[in-house]
């Protein structure tokens, strides 16, 4: 690829040179793109699933964040014009797998510290801890990570830890989880999400949720997105007869309000209409 490296203004080299490969398809197991000085793998990923042709022969399976052990907080406390969120923050949220490499150059202190400020920018993605970057394959690599279903292995008690933890939670960018009970009118729903990425697409980095909408039987609904690309569709498993439907939405971005979006989300509920 052109000086090697990926970023938005190279879509269509990024196409030709994976179609071209496509065609040797059988010669490899995986493509490993390095997109070396950029942040947002949102590009790539709207490449790839939107492009017909390259969704008929590849698929995301993980996003992966390198995170040197030694020298990373300094990065995230790094400070941008006007408010922006820094290259390294924005790796840490994207990510479905963080490799903390050069632990054995910090202390178990710094380490426990650094992996507590990570969880709390990203609490979903899991850190592989490596010494001079080797890591092992099989936990990064046909693990198909970057999936909608994603959303029903979320630990039960980041939910229920959610109330506490944000109001301490000091980083710009961080984790909201929301869950509550009931069915989802389906038209409010869509409404809202349409509106909340029309207005904060670019400080929402990471979305997932499960669903359970009225009318639709036992079907069970996930949704993933990467700022404003939204995958939607049904789960694998349907709901179980007599199963309590439980909603639940992860955010993962720059100053969201859980209570806010808890409230205008519980807003999207079906209301029966009182007869007259």
């Amino acid at each position: 690829m052109d000086n090697g490296c990926v970023c938005c203004s190279v879509r269509g080299d990024l196409v030709r040179t994976l179609g071209q490969l496509a065609k040797r398809r059988k010669e490899f197991d995986a493509i490993l793109l390095e997109t070396t000085g950029l942040a947002d793998p949102a590009p790539i990923v709207y490449t790839v699933q939107t492009n017909s042709k390259m969704s008929e022969n590849y698929y995301i399976d993980s996003i992966v964040c390198l995170a040197d052990a030694k020298h990373i907080q300094l990065h995230l406390d790094e400070k941008k014009p006007d408010g922006a969120v820094n290259e390294a923050y924005q790796q840490v949220a994207f990510a479905d797998k963080i490799l903390l490499n050069k632990i054995d150059l910090v202390s178990e202190e710094e380490k426990k510290a650094l992996k507590e400020r990570l969880a709390k920018i990203n609490k979903f993605a899991v850190t592989i801890e490596t010494e001079r970057s080797r890591a092992p394959l099989d936990k990064i690599l046909g693990l198909n990570s970057f999936n909608m279903e994603s959303i029903l292995n979320v630990d039960p008690d980041f939910f229920e830890t959610m109330e506490g933890d944000s109001k301490h939670n000091l980083e710009i960018v961080q984790s909201v989880g929301i869950t509550f009970k009931g069915e989802l009118h389906a038209q409010w729903f869509n409404l809202f999400m349409m509106d909340l990425l029309r207005e904060r697409a670019a400080d929402i980095y990471r979305s997932k949720g499960l669903l359970a909408f009225h009318g639709q039987g036992n079907t069970k609904f996930v949704f993933q997105g990467v700022h404003e690309q939204i995958n939607f569709g049904p789960a694998k498993e349907p709901w179980k007869d007599g199963e309590e439907r439980i909603n639940k939405f992860v955010f993962i971005g720059k100053g969201l309000n859980r209570e806010e979006l808890t409230k205008s989300l519980m807003e999207c509920l079906y209301k029966e209409e009182k007869k007259a």
